[in-house]
């Protein structure tokens, strides 16, 4: 029998329809039958109370939003009867127990990564071509085109053809109607062409709108966002444009990177315009370094690594209101079997914490990362409702849409991700992971801003979960995306790769998608499996500016 709502903690007073229920329809919920007042569609909730005005509503068992006005039993939520509504919290240095997840089935297992000289093991083998300021972003350009398809990192060249095609076809007389109407046949871009260096995944070229104009903090910031991903497990080395009298000074990068990476060793080419004069004598050396280092990248080989050397990025973008209960709760699962495994986890979005902030400050292992979480999470509202907003208005027109209708909701729901296991740190951006474990690294909930922080973080893959279907990827780290229906995997899976719409038709627990995933990233990282984002090139790229331009 069809299962047709759920309800996610015993404390809520809502229902959750996972699949369209019509108005008047009589609802079963131990052993209660409740008469729908309106049409509710799937990953929306209705009451199971008569509520008055500012009455408090409660999901996933905490307080999630207040009622505007009157509400009876059986009546949807929406954004006209519901206002975002969050618990206040306090730091507490009553660290929470943990159970630990049966790991013997991973116990001995290894995946096959490209090992650095400072203990980290990559997933992927990169050489990066990185702007010390966007004033550099056309040189990258040329660069760019001289080398990408000359080395067989181009991308798919169907839609070259296509073009080409419909040229033909104009020339040849052909009028709007026949253009609009041509068919084509699509092709999967080849993970792999015909490279010079096999060896070598990419080369990537991080360019950004930052480096000058904006506040000093914002430079020192993005300098050592780019020195964390010089120094990632994924990079082998980079080469360095830069135009001299920038804010964000080659100095202040050199600072950065000595920071993550004592005694440094990788390839690293730099280049300074002004100092070297004519733009084709800067663009000729610069290829030349680059070919150079891509020379001593490919000398790299994938070896065996435990599944400790892994650190994985949790993400959500595009999220729904199964995104809760099927895709979040089990890459928590995945993140709490690798932990136990001894490798790291980071769980970022900030604003998509709010509501359980309490949770999180009670599983801090140091007191010192409750305080800090708690300053951290204080600051960021301040400054988002100094700006105008607040985390009230985090939730997208696609999340409303699809049931997340309060940020508490959504919040709740996101924080699925972190799993259960005890936190062992607790970051700024763009601070570098350390520990063993799960970290929380403050960043936007902005889905490229965020996965940009995570990877330059340390995480050498990244899960990301999605309702609503996001091509988000990453230059450098596999990103991983997981749907939470099967209706979007079998609409969209040309861009998503995992499906945890099972969960929901009852067919797998959250446990087994949980393990299904961390076998997958197994194979991920091994370079055995190309995920959809690395087919596609998505080599999303956006650091987070905290700052105002001068």
């Amino acid at each position: 029998m069809e299962k047709k709502i759920l309800k996610v903690h015993p404390r809520d007073n809502v229902l959750v329809a996972l699949v369209d229920l019509k108005k008047g329809e009589p609802i079963v919920d131990e052993s209660q039958v409740y008469i729908l007042q309106d049409n509710v569609p799937a990953k929306h909730k209705f009451v199971i109370q008569d509520l008055q005005a500012d009455d408090q509503v409660i999901m996933y068992g905490v307080l999630v939003g207040k009622t505007q006005v009157p509400v009876s039993k059986g009546s949807l939520l929406t954004t006209a009867n519901l206002k975002h509504a969050a618990t206040g919290f306090h730091t507490s240095h009553d660290h929470l127990g943990w159970n630990v997840p049966d790991v013997s089935a991973w116990k001995n297992r290894t995946f096959n990564g490209f090992h650095r000289s400072d203990g980290q093991v990559g997933t992927a083998n990169h050489w990066l071509v990185i702007p010390m300021v966007f004033c550099e972003n056309r040189n990258l350009d040329v660069i760019q085109e001289a080398l990408l398809n000359n080395l067989g990192y181009g991308r798919n060249e169907t839609y070259q053809a296509q073009a080409k095609e419909l040229m033909a076809m104009y020339q040849s007389g052909s009028g709007v109607d026949e253009i609009l109407n041509a068919q084509f046949i699509h092709t999967e871009p080849e993970a792999k062409k015909n490279r010079l260096f096999p060896n070598v995944d990419g080369i990537k070229f991080l360019t950004h709108n930052g480096g000058c104009g904006g506040i000093r903090q914002d430079s020192q910031t993005l300098c050592g966002l780019l020195a964390g991903y010089i120094t990632h497990p994924n990079v082998a080395g980079a080469t360095v444009l830069s135009l001299g009298c920038q804010n964000a000074q080659v100095s202040i990068l050199k600072e950065e990177i000595e920071k993550r990476s004592p005694g440094f060793d990788k390839p690293l080419y730099i280049l300074d315009q002004q100092q070297i004069g004519t733009e084709a004598d800067l663009l000729s050396a610069a290829i030349r370094q680059t070919f150079a280092g891509l020379i001593q990248a490919n000398a790299t080989v994938r070896q065996p690594a435990p599944l400790s050397k892994l650190c994985i990025g949790l993400e959500c973008g595009g999220s729904d209101g199964f995104s809760g209960l099927s895709a979040n709760p089990a890459i928590g699962y995945t993140s709490d079997l690798l932990v136990a495994l001894g490798g790291s986890v980071i769980l970022a979005e900030f604003p998509e914490l709010c509501g359980v902030e309490q949770n999180i400050i009670d599983r801090c292992v140091d007191p010192a990362d409750a305080d800090r979480f708690a300053s951290l999470i204080k600051t960021y509202s301040i400054r988002a409702t100094e700006a105008g907003s607040g985390f009230d208005m985090n939730p997208s027109p696609g999340n409303i849409k699809d049931g997340l209708i309060t940020d508490a909701i959504k919040s709740a729901g996101a924080a699925k991700k972190g799993g259960t296991s005890p936190v062992v740190n607790v970051l700024d951006y763009p601070e570098k992971v350390t520990k063993p474990g799960l970290n929380l690294l403050c960043t936007p909930g902005n889905d490229v801003e965020s996965t940009t922080a995570e990877v330059g973080s340390g995480a050498n893959i990244v899960l990301f979960t999605t309702g609503l279907g996001t091509p988000t990827g990453n230059p450098i780290a596999p990103v991983v995306k997981i749907s939470t229906n099967t209706v979007l995997y079998n609409k969209m899976n040309d861009i998503i790769d995992l499906d945890t719409g099972s969960i929901i038709a009852g067919e797998e627990t959250i446990e087994q998608a949980g393990a299904r995933i961390l076998d997958y990233v197994i194979g991920v990282a091994s370079g055995e499996t190309t995920v959809s984002a690395v087919r596609h090139i998505q080599d999303d790229f956006i650091p987070w500016k905290r700052g105002i331009s001068l």
